[in-house]
């Protein structure tokens, strides 16, 4: 069900300090909003926040952005960082085709898309967080050996998703039709939409990508 806008969402996010107001002032300057130099993992279309807060949680070495086009469901993610705080997370309200206004080349070690909007439609394929122009797009900001990790219940986006990542040559490293039935579900952390489907019965995809990588190890070709 679609959450109803909150016309007031922006001002209620300008409260929190891990909400970044102006993202562009930061482009090649990450690391100086974060106060270290780990490397920087950013998730696109964060939702209700719980893959990327638990992720921040668990992983207090790495520096977290979690990118989310609409105020109102950010709100909902903002909710659940710990009281005490979370200073490796920031989170930004932006479309990710402003990718390049807001990264600096290489700024960016890995990438997360959960259960990205499929846009069905032919004449909407572009619109695809895994389309060409999109994972094009993202070699512009990714570190050499970037590693994108996609997760969706939609197995013709994920079919798609396949084809477009070779095109783009990207190395497909891990690909499974079934995540909770594969090794790759150790160390998996269930965004709220998978957890609703995964209960349905619904299968859930994933592949992992690498850029400038040309090996695919043996025992993955066997799932693709």
């Amino acid at each position: 069900m679609r959450l109803r806008n909150d016309p007031e969402a922006y001002d209620k996010l300008e409260l929190s300090k891990n909400f970044i107001q102006q993202p562009s002032d930061y482009r090649g300057k990450w690391h100086e909003v974060f106060g270290n130099d780990h490397p920087i993992h950013m998730e696109i279309g964060s939702g209700k926040g719980r893959f990327i807060t638990t992720l921040a949680q668990q992983n207090p070495h790495i520096n977290y952005i979690a990118l989310e086009k609409y105020p109102t469901v950010l709100l909902k993610l903002i909710r659940k960082i710990p009281e005490e705080g979370l200073r490796n997370l920031v989170v930004i309200s932006a479309d990710a085709e402003r990718l390049e206004e807001l990264f600096a080349p290489e700024e960016i070690g890995r990438l997360y898309l959960n259960f990205s909007d499929p846009w069905p439609k032919k004449k909407h394929a572009k619109r695809r967080l895994t389309s060409p122009g999109f994972l094009e797009l993202y070699k512009k900001v990714l570190a050499k050996d970037a590693v994108i990790e996609f997760k969706t219940d939609n197995r013709g986006l994920f079919d798609y998703s396949l084809e477009t990542f070779r095109e783009c040559h990207y190395t497909l490293l891990k690909v499974t039709f079934d995540l909770y039935s594969s090794d790759m579900l150790e160390g998996n952390i269930a965004t709220e939409y998978e957890e609703k489907f995964h209960k349905l019965g619904t299968p859930i995809n994933k592949l992992i990508a690498q850029l400038d990588n040309s090996i695919i190890k043996e025992d993955d070709k066997n799932d693709m």
